[in-house]
């Protein structure tokens, strides 16, 4: 497995693996209850749907869209709707415990935990999907400096670089 950098988030469940030898189910189980402890925070509820929405993103091996998510969760659940689990994402994205990867069309969790919202980085692998969140507040700091020069003020900001990981520079090396 490939050594994390400083500023960078894990991008699967196996690299967010605890050290301890707890597995990925503890993981999920501690990230819905800081969800849960978050949300109440802030007055909100973690509902059944937003609860069973968030699992699914925190179980997936990487970016999830909304339909993945969809039909993960319509073996038990044969009614859910797309606009239940659009409403949830919108819902967990509002409270920082989802990002979208709009190059993607897919959903990811949050691994900052913290309370305020971040100006999220991504690097995409084009390889494998792979996705690993940075936290690099100068970069974004730079932008909204930027941005307030040509009089403009930023609302939202993601940055998405697309590229390849070094285990698909090394394979594609080895393949061409």
């Amino acid at each position: 497995m490939r050594r994390q950098r400083e500023g960078e988030t894990p991008a699967s469940p196996a690299e967010r693996e605890p050290k301890d030898g707890s597995g990925s189910g503890d993981l999920v189980a501690r990230g819905l209850a800081e969800a849960e402890r978050r949300i109440g925070a802030r007055g909100g509820r973690l509902t059944r749907w937003r609860r069973e929405v968030l699992r699914v993103i925190l179980e997936a091996s990487g970016p999830i869209g909304a339909y993945g998510v969809l039909e993960a969760l319509r073996g038990e659940h044969p009614a859910l709707t797309p606009p239940t689990v659009y409403r949830a994402l919108d819902f967990l994205m509002a409270h920082g415990l989802v990002h979208r990867i709009s190059h993607l069309a897919a959903f990811v969790p949050c691994h900052r935990g913290e309370e305020e919202a971040h100006r999220a980085q991504f690097l995409i692998c084009r390889g494998c999907g792979r996705t690993i969140e940075l936290d690099l507040p100068d970069l974004a700091a730079l932008l909204e400096r930027r941005a307030a020069s040509e009089g403009f003020a930023i609302e939202a900001m993601t940055v998405e670089a697309e590229g390849l990981c070094a285990e698909c520079r090394l394979s594609a090396g080895r393949d061409g």
